[in-house]
């Protein structure tokens, strides 16, 4: 009797020890995932370091994907230094049945790029004609991209023409033209008479040549177009003749008055406030982040008492809540200053606010949560991309 309770204390205290030492175990990978994630991937909008941990008996199994191989290989390396044994199930992508095309470029005037792969998810995001994205999977009629901004999202079929590493760069060599009226359209013939389709300021399309009135183009899928030449430039003449300044800025946005909101939109269809933004910026040769609460990450902070008086055209406000002893701030709103004690911003439509108490477009309830000003006109960051100096098209 008394060798059979010490078979039961020693069996039991075998079980504790094991478990007490799994308990560990999960506590040191929990705890390199949490470094990993903040050191790859702290803003999700723009990385994907999506793993996860299962486990199998006595070891754990290593599930999930990224598109960051040193994220993965850094991963195992501190796993193993632990002496964690682990099978590797990390899916690695792009993915291996996109085979070659893990490159693409948007099809169609604007595209909506969706938070899940079904057309009634949240818009996230919008992309224009002749955006080059990355290819990372597919899903049904969908596939999961990243824009040059390195925003990632889901596109339906229709929306991008899927090319190999050669063709890619063929079509990235090629002379372009960007259209630069607010919205318009690509026709079939000189007469105008059928429409090819609709444009949008922005949109590149591949240059052929070049007649008395039209450009004759062509679409990433092979269609060919003509485009009036009053109202769109060839690419390279017009990233060269760029030379962003307030004025710009403050003409371009003014340019697109009445353009209505659109929660995601970040075209002249319809816009967000960070789509608006974004939009006044890449039509003077910047691509900047695509949300108000990684855009306030960029640039130079000039104020955030309000005082205006230091403002300069082109300079981007961002409103929200502060910081409490409880909370992190959240920035939820951005517009851009023009000068004259006045900004612009998307909000209900792109319209134009004051910040003067007696004005009859005073904003009293935007200034009322107003945090900061940031001036990234010029600016050297990593988060901003001169079409200049970055050939994205």
């Amino acid at each position: 009797m008394k060798f059979k309770n010490n078979f039961v204390f020693i069996l039991l205290f075998s079980l504790i020890i094991a478990c007490t030492e799994t308990a560990k175990e999960d506590k040191k990978i929990a705890t390199i995932l949490q470094e990993l994630n903040s050191e790859f991937a702290p803003d999700k909008r723009v990385a994907l370091f999506n793993v996860s941990v299962e486990k199998n008996g006595g070891s754990f199994i290593l599930k999930g994907e990224s598109d960051m191989a040193d994220a993965i290989a850094s991963f195992k390396e501190k796993l193993k230094a632990q002496n964690i044994t682990f099978t590797d199930s990390i899916q690695l992508l792009p993915a291996t049945d996109l085979e070659e095309l893990t490159n693409a470029v948007i099809n169609i005037s604007v595209a909506n790029l969706r938070s899940n792969p079904k057309h009634s998810a949240e818009l996230g995001t919008q992309a224009t004609l002749g955006t080059p994205v990355k290819v990372l999977k597919k899903e049904g009629g969908w596939y999961y991209i990243q824009t040059p901004d390195k925003y990632l999202s889901w596109v339906d079929d229709g929306g991008i023409t899927l090319m190999n590493f050669e063709r890619f760069n063929e079509w990235k060599a090629g002379d372009k033209i960007i259209y630069t009226k607010t919205y318009g359209h690509a026709y079939d013939a000189v007469d105008e008479k059928d429409i090819v389709s609709d444009l949008v300021a922005g949109d590149v399309l591949e240059f052929l040549k070049l007649t008395d009135d039209h450009f004759v183009a062509a679409f990433p899928d092979g269609r060919i177009a003509l485009v009036r030449n009053t109202e769109a430039e060839s690419y390279s003449g017009w990233i060269q003749a760029m030379n962003p300044s307030p004025e710009n800025l403050v003409a371009t946005s003014k340019g697109l008055m009445g353009v209505p909101y659109l929660w995601g939109g970040t075209s002249t269809k319809g816009m967000d406030c960070s789509g608006f933004t974004k939009t006044i910026y890449f039509l003077n040769g910047m691509i900047i982040p695509r949300d108000a609460s990684q855009q306030v990450h960029t640039g130079q902070q000039i104020d955030e008492q309000g005082n205006f008086e230091n403002l300069e055209e082109g300079d981007l406000l961002f409103f929200g809540k502060k910081a409490t002893e409880t909370s992190k701030e959240k920035v939820v709103h951005v517009g851009m200053w023009i000068g004259n004690n006045e900004f612009i911003h998307a909000s209900n439509m792109v319209r134009i606010s004051s910040i003067n108490p007696v004005a009859e477009n005073y904003d009293e309830y935007n200034l009322k949560r107003y945090l900061r000003t940031k001036r990234i006109l010029k600016e050297e960051d990593k988060d901003l991309i001169n079409l200049k100096q970055v050939p994205v098209f």
